[in-house]
């Protein structure tokens, strides 16, 4: 078997409100849209789903309780993505930090309360 992509899904009950949040103040890019039940975004060479449901999605509180995370989002410049996305109006949940196992991070959360981590590899 030889897998080429791994696609993450994220359930919203707004998908014009999440597309509106990953493709503004997160710059990532619309791929695709099933009417008003299902979309692709496009974040650099990666790609996720959102499908529309019609309660908020029963994961967002166990997550945010356990401190784990929704998607990890992998980047080049911690603190420029922080920055840019603070300059974007993006509310962030816990600031750069660095951590104990060697990477660089900031945590924010989506329109829907799914938990984001933005992060890297320290020099």
């Amino acid at each position: 078997m030889q897998v080429t992509a791994i696609i993450p899904q994220l359930r919203t009950a707004d998908l014009p409100g999440s597309i509106a949040f990953y493709t503004g103040p997160l710059g990532m890019t619309l791929a695709f849209r099933l009417e008003d039940f299902y979309a692709g975004i496009q974040a650099g060479t990666q790609l996720f789903h959102l499908k529309r449901i019609d309660e908020p999605d029963p994961s967002i509180p166990f997550v945010r309780q356990g401190e784990h995370f929704h998607l990890y989002f992998d980047v080049a410049d911690v603190d420029e993505t922080a920055a840019r996305l603070r300059g974007n109006g993006v509310p962030v949940l816990r600031a750069v930090h660095d951590t104990a196992w060697g990477t660089r991070e900031f945590v924010i959360q989506d329109d829907q309360g799914h938990v984001l981590y933005f992060g890297g590899r320290r020099p």
